[in-house]
């Protein structure tokens, strides 16, 4: 379990930086294309391709890190409202679920990438697995930070930790 949580604090801080790079991406090609197209009336072509791609990846790992941080949208009230049984029930449901969804999305997002290998991007001509790649790794990340708070929930603890 203690190797999990520093695999985890290992993948946390990785998409944390990757988001900062993807987001600084986009900070600097869109008012680049900006003053291109409306100050010197020259338009580029990639322009478009490199921030999709990298709002794309700034979605994944950020969706990652925010889940870690927890950013994203829970049933608190619900869970809060019930006994404690029924709320460690629910818990148990909703991380289950979300295993299996994580890891069906790795699994198909892993699919595409893997599919999309010989297919390029029509302006830069990027191989198209780059772009898909976003998909399984922030899935993965995912997955990993709920199998960490699942095993948690279920009672496996590290040697010396706290109960």
């Amino acid at each position: 379990m203690r190797a999990l949580k520093r695999f985890n604090e290992w993948l946390v801080k990785a998409g944390s930086w990757g988001t900062i790079l993807f987001i600084a991406i986009i900070a600097i090609v869109i008012p680049y294309e900006v003053i291109g197209r409306y100050v010197f009336q020259k338009m580029t072509i990639w322009t478009g391709e490199v921030s999709t791609y990298s709002l794309v990846w700034a979605s994944m790992l950020g969706g990652a890190v925010g889940f870690r941080k927890g950013y994203l949208v829970s049933m608190a009230s619900v869970v809060e409202s019930v006994p404690p049984a029924t709320a460690k029930v629910l818990k148990f449901l909703s991380l289950t679920c979300s295993l299996i969804f994580f890891g069906a999305m790795f699994s198909y997002g892993l699919f595409q990438t893997l599919y999309n290998w010989n297919q390029t991007s029509p302006a830069i001509g990027l191989i198209m697995s780059f772009p898909y790649a976003a998909l399984p790794i922030g899935f993965f990340i995912m997955f990993s930070l709920t199998m960490e708070e699942f095993l948690e929930s279920v009672g496996l603890r590290s040697k010396g930790e706290d109960r």
